[in-house]
């Protein structure tokens, strides 16, 4: 049997369980063996040629709610389509991608599931998503309200079954009727119940999350849901308050379009470490200006910011690490956090165990960045892709 292949990068090393000013991440084959700092690998490693420091090292980026890029969708039933968007995500940091499909015909959404079950089983996306079709209709966004229903034990069953076990998330509005079962029997598949696209009060969403209820998740916090508001405080502070408590992880959507720089800030200063950033990436996320599409309807991006025809905004058209990026230069969140919440928390709230985090036996999945966050290189299971 052929020995794995062993190599180091060194670099200024940010991650969960690691803070090292100049640190070495040895790697052999697709997993990591050990990270530590330079000094200490320097003195046990004294005839091996010295590894070059190469930038800021970060773990490779985990995006759990993500439609597409590149031109290309998740919400298909071509599974090359698919593929290329996974690969446009892991080639710009984001490593692991939960492909998500939107809410359209039921058929469609069971057909796209199987799809995207190949792809899981392959490695080459981390689960799947489904948003939708158990939402608000007041509260739909871009979410086609022609096939909105209450949640359906039946079609639940259906998408679990076509996802072969890789169904880790689905969003669903609690007030509902029919959740209660829904989100039980998604829990006894060991699918997180993300709570989202909701009209809910502020009492009905909080005893909808742990440890009351089956929330888990939240789908992107203060985006599908009424305003917060100080005599109505609804879904959103019950959402803060369950995550300030470790009841539950927020989503936020880190593309300066979704939410501003000043509710983020107040976000991660409410929930550390209980916040994933996200995409919610659609087909046009790094292509131009244009006419794309999402689930059954067409979007149209202006000046980076997709909308339906009805004027919600369609989803994000930012990769991960601009998330990142943000979180850190416009809204005052400290490196480390900002780059767990695109990789530990987010891995960890999914049920992700061997990505997110710079540590033994994860898988090789590294970003390395310049001082300013601008990429790099990536490598993902040990193999270099940019």
């Amino acid at each position: 049997m052929t020995p794995a292949r062993m190599f180091e990068v060194r670099g200024r090393v940010v991650s969960a369980s690691h803070m090292l000013d100049d640190g070495v991440v040895s790697i052999a084959g697709d997993r990591i063996v050990a990270v530590q700092p330079f000094v200490e690998w320097r003195a046990a490693q004294m005839d091996s040629p010295e590894p070059a420091f190469e930038g800021t090292v970060l773990p490779g980026l985990v995006d759990i709610h993500n439609h597409g890029g590149f031109g290309h969708r998740f919400d298909t039933v071509d599974a090359g389509e698919a593929r290329a968007a996974a690969e446009f995500h892991h080639s710009r940091g984001s490593t692991t991608v939960l492909a998500s499909v939107v809410t359209g015909a039921a058929a469609d959404m069971v057909a796209q599931t199987a799809v995207l079950r190949e792809l899981a089983d392959e490695g080459l996306i981390g689960g799947i998503h489904a948003e939708g079709p158990f939402l608000a209709v007041a509260r739909c966004g871009a979410q086609d309200p022609r096939f909105l229903c209450d949640p359906d034990p039946q079609l639940t069953e259906q998408l679990i079954a076509a996802a072969g076990g890789h169904l880790r998330v689905m969003t669903i509005a609690p007030e509902l009727p029919g959740y209660a079962k829904v989100a039980q029997l998604l829990s006894e598949h060991g699918v997180i119940v993300a709570l989202g696209h909701t009209d809910s009060d502020f009492g009905a969403f909080r005893e909808a999350l742990r440890p009351n209820g089956f929330g888990d998740l939240v789908t992107h916090l203060a985006n599908g849901m009424p305003t917060l508001h100080h005599r109505s405080a609804g879904p959103v502070a019950a959402a803060l308050a369950a995550a300030a408590a470790g009841d539950a992880v927020v989503e936020l959507i880190g593309d300066a379009v979704h939410v501003d720089s000043g509710f983020a800030a107040l976000v991660f200063a409410a929930a550390p470490r209980r916040v994933a950033l996200i995409t919610d990436a659609m087909q046009a996320a790094g292509m131009p200006d244009g006419e794309y599409r999402l689930g059954p309807q067409s979007v149209r991006v202006v000046e980076g910011i997709a909308r339906v025809p009805s004027g919600s905004i369609a989803g994000g058209t930012s990769t991960l690490l601009r998330c990142v990026s943000w979180a850190v230069t416009e809204c005052g969140v400290p490196l480390r956090d900002a780059v767990c919440a695109a990789s530990a928390v987010p891995a960890a709230a999914v049920g992700l165990t061997e990505v997110g985090d710079l540590r033994t036996r994860q898988f090789a999945d590294l970003v390395i960045a310049d001082d300013n966050l601008h990429l790099r290189r990536v490598l993902r299971r040990g193999q270099w892709l940019s």
